[in-house]
């Protein structure tokens, strides 16, 4: 039995996985975890962790540990070339290769983790992309962050999960990458296709 830092009860490891694996993905999700809640000041951690518990997302301030562009569903799903959930999901974790949170509502929407800077040395370009639906969101912003183990759709819950999960503590995703894929997705959708 290996105890499940994340969810509070206890879990017995699978027949196929060595039991330091298991501990080691617990560990992992907690330092992740710790991370996250970095970014909010000491007394909002607890509110933060009860959220994750009761709610299992909690509003994170952008813009001091990292910021986020948010990707309308339409522009992921087209570069993607599937609307289903796993396999938009993917095509995510191999093109883009950083965290990104999926907000299933409203025809979903994609928050992809960034440098804190960068909203500042992207301003030009997100004029660029505004009028595509993505925006480069940075401090005085608050971003509904699921708790680490949400990493698959559920139909039932509609919550968000991380469609691409966070693989290390302070791993964002890569600016040039993520302009790259945007730009891809303003062509695709300029051209209709």
């Amino acid at each position: 039995m290996v105890k499940d830092l994340e969810d509070g009860g206890v879990v017995s490891a699978p027949r196929s996985a060595e039991p330091s694996a298991v501990v080691a993905g617990s560990a992992r999700r907690l330092a992740v975890e710790c991370w996250l809640l970095a970014a909010l000041p000491a007394h909002g951690r607890d509110r933060a962790r009860t959220e994750w518990r009761e709610q299992q997302v909690a509003m994170v301030p952008l813009g001091t540990h990292f910021s986020a562009v948010r990707l309308p569903g339409r522009l992921v799903r087209g570069l993607a070339r599937s609307s289903a959930w796993g396999e938009v999901d993917a095509f995510l974790r191999e093109d883009v290769a950083g965290p990104v949170i999926c907000d299933p509502r409203n025809g979903g929407r994609y928050y992809a983790l960034v440098p804190a800077r960068l909203p500042v040395t992207w301003k030009a370009a997100a004029e660029d992309w505004r009028h595509h639906g993505v925006d480069v969101l940075g401090s005085a912003t608050l971003l509904g962050v699921p708790r680490v183990g949400a990493v698959e759709f559920t139909a039932w819950g509609c919550a968000s999960y991380w469609s691409s999960p966070m693989a290390a503590p302070g791993e964002l995703c890569e600016p040039l990458t993520l302009a790259r894929f945007i730009a891809a997705g303003a062509a695709l959708l300029n051209h209709g296709t």
